[in-house]
């Protein structure tokens, strides 16, 4: 796998806190600014990224919409960005219809994520959530499972009660790689990868390690784990900009990352980095 290796990050955030509001980041200073396409130019250099899926970045509840319309404008000068993942409150049920309609509104809206990590257990399994979640399907969205691990098991039960829905899961789940720990994640994952509508996204795993001290051998069993229960053809790259950045550079994450996927047979390289996306976010429909 050369340098210049064409890929698609599939889970990339932009934000700018002077066009839309982000509480969240008042408890992250480091990352409290704007971040354009051109500090992820900037970041990417030479590393042959070829398409960018944007994934909401949790703004304000009122301004999804706002966002991606907001998103839009921006890839009029980035034509790099092919799909946008818009955030939704589904939580309300039916009643979340207008919201989707309003995102319908715009094509390069491709899925929907409305994050799981920072609400109680039990919040993804209850019933006007998985009805939200199943109305995505009908706008023709998937749905990005954002979680904790120990969230794992209520994101199998949502899984289980949305067959038509197409669902990626952001992060591979959050394991605790910190401390090492491998079960029940990995028997959850299991039982996620089941489902034959559910993919992974090699994403976000820097910032589950030790932050200052994490390395490959760390991330390692994990990732191994991941495409032995999903397969290559299930199994997305995400840089998770620049959220990683507490964690590492980008060329830090995509240099670990290539070198996990550069033990698949070529053929299956280039599912997970390029056409594994295209499929699940229909980049170009």
């Amino acid at each position: 796998m050369t340098e210049q290796t064409r890929y698609i990050d599939t889970h990339v955030h932009f934000w700018d806190p002077a066009a839309l509001r982000y509480p969240w980041l008042e408890s992250v200073p480091a990352i409290n600014r704007a971040f354009l396409p051109t500090d992820l130019d900037e970041a990417s250099a030479g590393l042959g990224l070829e398409q960018i899926v944007f994934v909401q970045a949790d703004c304000a509840p009122e301004q999804m919409i706002e966002e991606a319309a907001w998103v839009t404008q921006l890839a009029n000068d980035e034509p790099r960005i092919s799909g946008i993942v818009a955030g939704a409150s589904l939580e309300r049920g039916e009643a979340v219809r207008p919201q989707l309609e309003g995102l319908s509104q715009y094509p390069l809206v491709k899925g929907i994520r409305r994050l799981i990590q920072g609400e109680g257990l039990g919040f993804a399994t209850q019933p006007d959530f998985v009805r939200g979640v199943q109305i995505v399907a009908e706008f023709g969205f998937s749905f990005d499972i954002c979680i904790f691990h120990p969230q794992a098991a209520d994101a199998v039960t949502l899984v289980a009660q949305c067959p038509n829905v197409s669902f990626v899961l952001d992060h591979i789940g959050k394991p605790d790689i910190r401390n090492g720990v491998m079960e029940p994640w990995a028997m959850h994952m299991r039982e996620l990868a089941a489902f034959p509508n559910v993919c992974c996204k090699l994403s976000g795993m820097v910032t589950e390690a030790d932050p200052e001290a994490w390395t490959a051998a760390d991330l390692r069993p994990y990732a191994e784990h991941i495409f032995d229960v999903f397969g290559a053809d299930r199994v997305m790259f995400g840089g998770d900009w620049p959220v990683a950045t507490l964690a590492a550079s980008y060329r830090s994450w995509f240099e670990t990352a290539s070198a996990f996927i550069a033990e698949l047979a070529p053929g299956e390289q280039e599912k997970v980095l390029h056409e594994n996306a295209i499929r699940f976010y229909r980049l170009g429909d």
